[in-house]
């Protein structure tokens, strides 16, 4: 294995490691869980409410369900074969397994899989505050509602403030710790976020106008059966966490108590996930759009109505805000080590810290204001990179088994992973490209 390779992603240690060394002070338990949760719940959740619409309630109810099942086994195997091996990174734990193929073909995933979220993140961000053109409609932002269409609440400006005076600072912790209390207020923020849209779908169904949510499916030919497929790379990325898996678990210093926190994570947010769908799908029916927001953005027929809209859409942004830093800092650190693997750590390297971060919110910002619409592109991370990082990388680990460690029991659930993964991403693929060319033809 290349010394690269076994460089952790910043300062960690293996729990061996910490228990002979001097005392320090760890995260807390709660950290830990805010962490994966806030990791968990970005910009998947708002596309949740559109898979009801194209599942149904019950089929999507346990699409949710089985994935946070296979999302939390996916962790665990991660968790035990580092914790068995010779390194603290996912890049380490691949390189140990598959050489340095396996380390360079994770850090490229995480590159791809974070950063195309990071600009979806400050699009997102763009269209609540300064408002977005969609299918010829011009929808306004919070910031151009409240106070009119000026210069300085445009696109570009808006976002340029929240990358310097919010983005920024975040960005700049060198330890995952570190981002435990806003982890805490983000998720806050998506419960917010879940229990204003319930309400209005509550006031909604008492006032006899919400709608009556399909249990199940609408088979009505062999395109609507294949694009039942196209729902699962999107609850994939909702639950995609793993590359914080290590960076978290390693500061908490026990593997088993990431375990629980991991385990604790996924229930809360599937919880939330499932919420949000039916709630929304109830709101908004089969006029549901693939991103919520712009359902939203409509005009209220009260004040009270129109806070509401308002409500979510500023808690749903500022979630995403707090979102930004942790999968900023897993980007950071596998760009680091793919780059200067042979240099000192990150953490310890202040000039190489701070340009990796200045060149990556730069990118991220120009990319957010040049490209309007990278949706598919998300669909695509959630068929590719996104699932490799969830279920093939670690069931591939559990069969080259490199430690000895792999029971039956762990054999058969890395196989049941890969290849639902490969047959359902490759089923969504090749029925995007089919009705993207069926579209230009």
């Amino acid at each position: 294995m290349s010394p690269a390779a076994k460089q952790p992603l910043l300062k960690t240690t293996k729990t061996s490691d910490l228990e002979s060394s001097s005392p320090e002070r760890r995260p807390s338990f709660s950290y830990a869980v805010f962490n994966v949760s806030t990791t968990i719940i970005g910009a998947g959740i708002m596309s949740i409410p559109a898979t009801l619409k194209v599942l149904g309630l019950f089929p999507a109810f346990f699409l949710i369900v089985g994935i946070a099942f296979l999302a939390n086994v996916s962790a665990e195997f991660l968790m035990r074969f580092t914790d068995s091996g010779g390194t603290t990174t996912y890049a380490g734990v691949m390189s140990e397994s598959f050489g340095k193929f396996g380390s360079v073909l994770v850090q490229i995933c995480v590159m791809i899989t974070n950063l195309g979220c990071l600009i979806i993140y400050l699009i997102i961000m763009g269209d609540v505050l300064s408002g977005n053109v969609h299918d010829g409609s011009v929808h306004l932002g919070v910031l151009q509602e409240w106070f009119g269409i000026h210069w300085w609440n445009s696109r570009p400006v808006a976002l340029l403030i929240v990358l310097i005076f919010v983005l920024l600072p975040l960005t700049l912790f060198k330890r995952v710790e570190s981002l435990g209390f806003s982890s805490g207020i983000s998720v806050l923020l998506a419960v917010v976020f879940v229990g204003t849209a319930s309400v209005m779908a509550i006031w909604a169904l008492v006032e006899g106008k919400s709608e009556s949510p399909r249990l199940l499916p609408e088979l009505n030919s062999h395109a609507s059966f294949f694009d039942l497929f196209t729902a699962v790379p999107v609850i994939v990325t909702a639950f995609t966490f793993h590359f914080n898996v290590h960076p978290i678990g390693f500061e908490l210093g026990s593997p088993s108590d990431m375990t629980k926190a991991v385990r604790i994570s996924l229930v809360l947010c599937a919880a939330i996930y499932f919420a949000i769908g039916f709630f929304g799908y109830l709101l908004f029916g089969e006029s549901i759009m693939a991103d919520i927001l712009v359902n939203f953005d409509r005009t209220s027929d009260t004040a009270f109505g129109a806070l509401l809209n308002d409500i979510v859409r500023l808690s749903y942004a500022l979630h995403l805000m707090l979102v930004f830093p942790l999968l900023n800092f897993s980007l950071r650190a596998n760009i680091d080590q793919l780059l200067f693997g042979g240099r000192p750590l990150l953490a310890k390297d202040n000039t190489r810290f701070v340009s990796l971060t200045l060149a990556l919110l730069a990118f991220s910002y120009v990319a957010a204001i040049v490209i309007p619409d990278i949706w598919a592109f998300f669909q695509f991370i959630g068929s590719t990179t996104a699932v490799c990082l969830a279920f093939v990388f670690p069931g591939a680990i559990v069969w080259r088994d490199i430690q000895g460690i792999s029971t039956t029991r762990d054999r058969i659930m890395a196989a049941v992973m890969v290849i639902v993964a490969v047959v359902t991403s490759t089923i969504a693929i090749t029925t995007n490209l089919y009705s993207l060319l069926g579209d230009k033809s």
